[in-house]
């Protein structure tokens, strides 16, 4: 029986970097796709970013693939209008995706695009872990006069699950980021890291480390870290800054899990609408994504790790799309790695 995959090409780049990737996974199992409208194309057509139908047909999916949303073309401050992120939010909240994965590895062949020195990110190869449905993009807020607010909640139970999640991936070591010193939400945070380490995860080495630390050490030595867990605000802006350890950000996928139901698969990158329509949109990063949704979506650890080394050799043999200093097109790219699979 065919695996389920609801997918949702988006905006921008979205419905380009999408198709070479439907050609991908058909190659490695037997899948099907329903597509459906999402973001800033179904405020479009239906006047908000997810309707009903489409939350419903995620939620019966095996999986949900997306490729990306927004652009200038929706970009508002009026609280009133709908937002291309609305429907993001909404569709992880319904899912209940509470911990998002964004694995860092540069590779040896884009050393040299990588802002950094070489010698300073050879050898890093780690997991930012986000918690997804809490904290300040989902707490109270609103406006009062002339004055705005937005609240950072968490409880116990939100930081306990992201926590095991944190400590199930890591080998050796977990990392987890807060301000403590300043923040209420993360001093309970600090608090139940420490209690679930202790009293499940004694053999995995747990390193506290403040937020506008942990920032200066991902540029300065990124290979320290294995696995990092932070909040929904801190792990948004810091799994971007890891990204470009890598060059591009280009080339991130993330995958965003939770309970029984499927999972969210999506690379880290925007709708690049300047870029739109071009042909020239990095599909790597799309790629990745599919093979996060099949080790984690379908247990399909060996499909994955082709597409990984797909990607690796295309790269290796001098692929380079715009984003990584080459002229190759996304249907050139697209090729490079189908004929390495």
């Amino acid at each position: 029986m065919a695996h389920r995959i609801a997918l949702l090409p988006g905006d921008g780049i979205g419905p380009e970097i999408t198709v070479p990737t439907v050609d991908l996974l058909n190659r490695l199992g037997d899948f099907s796709f329903e597509q459906h409208l999402f973001g800033g194309i179904s405020i479009d057509a239906n006047g908000i970013a997810m309707t009903p139908e489409v939350e419903a047909a995620c939620q019966s999916a095996d999986a949900v693939l997306l490729a990306a949303v927004g652009g200038p073309r929706w970009d508002t401050t009026d609280p009133s209008r709908p937002r291309p992120e609305q429907g993001l939010l909404g569709l992880r909240k319904a899912l209940g995706l509470y911990a998002n994965l964004r694995p860092v590895r540069p590779l040896s062949a884009l050393y040299d695009a990588s802002p950094l020195k070489r010698e300073i990110i050879a050898g890093t190869d780690l997991l930012v872990v986000r918690e997804l449905t809490g904290g300040v993009y989902f707490g109270r807020r609103g406006r009062d006069g002339d004055t705005a607010y937005d609240t950072m909640t968490y409880s116990v139970g939100e930081i306990e699950r992201i926590a095991r999640t944190a400590f199930r991936a890591a080998r050796a070591k977990v990392t987890s980021v807060d301000k403590a010193n300043v923040l209420e939400s993360s001093r309970l945070w600090r608090e139940v890291v420490v209690r679930i380490h202790a009293e499940e995860f004694p053999q995995i080495e747990l390193e506290h480390v403040l937020v506008d630390n942990a920032a200066m050490q991902l540029i300065s030595n990124p290979s320290s870290f294995e696995v990092i867990v932070t909040e929904n605000l801190f792990g948004d802006i810091l799994s971007d800054e890891a990204a470009m350890l890598t060059g591009s950000i280009g080339l991130l996928p993330s995958a965003s899990l939770g309970g029984d139901g499927p999972g969210l698969f999506e690379p880290v990158h925007g709708s690049a609408p300047d870029i739109a329509g071009k042909g020239i949109a990095n599909p790597l990063a799309m790629f990745l994504s599919a093979a996060l949704l099949l080790r984690h979506g379908f247990a399909m650890e060996a499909e994955a790790l082709a597409v990984e080394s797909a990607v690796d050799r295309a790269l290796a043999d001098g692929l380079r799309t715009g984003d990584l200093g080459g002229s190759a097109t996304t249907d050139e790219a697209a090729r490079a790695v189908l004929n390495n699979l």
